[in-house]
């Protein structure tokens, strides 16, 4: 049982949308963030949706792949697109492309740390290029009846953390919410979440939008601290929530009743990888929906004992009915299995 320290929220809007009192978003993530994952982390509570991060060029080109990533539905909303790109001209162009999937907003990326991405000046690169992201910004909010968000970071390395003023503009530019993750680009995702910045811009007199801070949320009590800490008005959960979707559901519960909740049961893990299995393969097939979600199967079950070779066969059968037995499994053997 956790603390019984209620905190009282004030309600959170982007434009005209209503987001309830400190809204969960779930982080857009490549290969990850797709409709199947989206539809389990809903189900749990995540209150904010975004697509995966879509390259403006790959729209404009039309990009099968580019393309599928448009794909939202009604029960997902609200949900945003997010888009990156480094020249306004295209990025203004795939706006337009991306306003057709009528999503509740647009979401900037400019925090991707990832090299091919970053060092031609897209995502975290356009730190390093303020007044071009600016610019882009406020080209981008003229042309779309849709608000426009921004995902950042604190800066491009340990000397430029600007931050706080690069939040300043964007909001000038007329951004709408604004997610920060406590890192520079060039810690990539090592070391620990600075959130101090974070806090001084949501406590910066100037800004009037909402602030939503991320990185290194792995539970309830860390997200109580940050809140306490830093005042955010929300929290964007990434890579925490991969193979722990129930993530939001416990956080939510600690902050409205300062219940810590016991981790799902084997049981119940099983029956979740089941169905996130086979919606991923009903979206993208045999084999890709059966490749991407290894990644999630590691991490359903991780911490079970002597669970190597059970393993090993899980995140190599490239065989649905196979997995389906192996996931059977894992339930018979450890159905009494207590996680930590």
């Amino acid at each position: 049982m956790g603390s019984n320290v209620l905190l009282f929220f004030v309600l959170v809007r982007i434009g005209n949308i209503e987001l309830g009192e400190f809204p969960l978003s779930l982080a857009p993530m490549e290969d990850i963030t797709d409709p199947s994952f989206r539809y389990i982390c809903k189900q749990y509570g995540a209150d904010i949706l975004y697509s995966e991060f879509i390259s403006s060029d790959g729209l404009i080109r039309k990009g099968k792949k580019s393309l599928q990533k448009l794909d939202i539905f009604d029960y997902e909303r609200p949900i945003g697109i997010q888009l990156y790109g480094h020249i306004i001209e295209s990025m203004v162009e795939a706006v337009k492309i991306a306003e057709s999937a009528d999503p509740d907003f647009i979401d900037l990326n400019f925090g991707c740390p990832v090299k091919k991405i970053a060092n031609r000046g897209a995502g975290a690169g356009m730190l390093r290029n303020v007044d071009l992201m600016v610019k882009m910004t406020s080209e981008i909010v003229k042309t779309t009846r849709l608000p426009v968000t921004v995902k950042t970071r604190l800066g491009w390395d340990e000397d430029n953390k600007n931050i706080y003023n690069v939040a300043e503009r964007l909001q000038d530019a007329g951004i709408q919410a604004i997610t920060i993750h406590g890192r520079t680009r060039n810690q990539l995702y090592r070391g620990k979440a600075d959130w101090t910045l974070i806090g001084k811009v949501k406590n910066n007199p100037r800004i009037k939008i909402p602030v939503f801070g991320n990185g290194d949320v792995t539970g309830p009590e860390v997200a109580k601290s940050m809140i306490n800490r830093y005042g955010t008005d929300g929290i964007m959960i990434g890579r925490a929530a991969i193979g722990m979707p129930w993530i939001f559901r416990d956080i939510k519960r600690y902050l409205e009743k300062g219940e810590i909740l016991p981790p799902p049961t084997t049981k119940e893990r099983v029956e979740l990888a089941k169905l996130h299995f086979t919606k991923s393969v009903e979206r993208k097939g045999i084999p890709r929906g059966i490749f991407e979600m290894r990644r999630h199967f590691s991490k359903y079950f991780k911490g079970l004992p002597d669970f190597r070779e059970i393993r090993l066969r899980l995140l190599t059968s490239i065989d649905r009915e196979e997995i389906i037995g192996i996931l059977d499994e894992i339930e018979s053997i450890y159905f009494n299995e207590i996680y930590s």
